[in-house]
């Protein structure tokens, strides 16, 4: 799926729902950035790199640790599916999300495995940062 595909395409998260009815609600529209929760701003925010929607990637990045700029996904570039692992309120306005984003380039395939973590201001979940578990450092082969 490309930016432009028609609505009607499945979401790239793996909800089993169109990208307007899933992922899309929180990319634009009257409820753009109001994920109700970090795992739903997770794979929204996986969406968003699938689709290299960078505007959104950026605005839900809490300021404290977002990059100025962010490059678009190579010409080639594969994504292959996001899995929720789990996650874990830690606080009221803070969490945790556990994944596996995969994905393909250059025929190699690689994953990243990351424990993110996830803050709530004024009503909006923003990715902080992530710790990257030891086990997943690797690309496949």
């Amino acid at each position: 799926m490309k930016r432009g595909d028609t609505v009607d395409q499945m979401c790239p998260c793996g909800v089993r729902l169109p990208y307007v009815a899933c992922c899309g609600r929180w990319h634009a529209g009257p409820d753009r950035l109001k994920a109700p929760d970090a795992p739903s701003l997770m794979r929204s925010r996986y969406s968003a790199f699938v689709l290299d929607d960078l505007d959104y990637l950026l605005d839900t990045w809490h300021p404290s640790t977002r990059p100025i700029t962010l490059d678009p996904n190579p010409p080639g570039m594969q994504w292959l599916g996001l899995e929720l692992r789990g996650h874990a309120d830690t606080g009221d306005d803070h969490a945790t999300v556990e994944f596996v984003a995969r994905s393909k380039f250059a025929g190699r395939a690689q994953r990243m495995h990351e424990v993110s973590r996830f803050t709530r201001e004024a009503g909006i979940w923003q990715y902080v940062d992530g710790d990257f578990p030891k086990e997943a450092k690797r690309a496949l082969r």
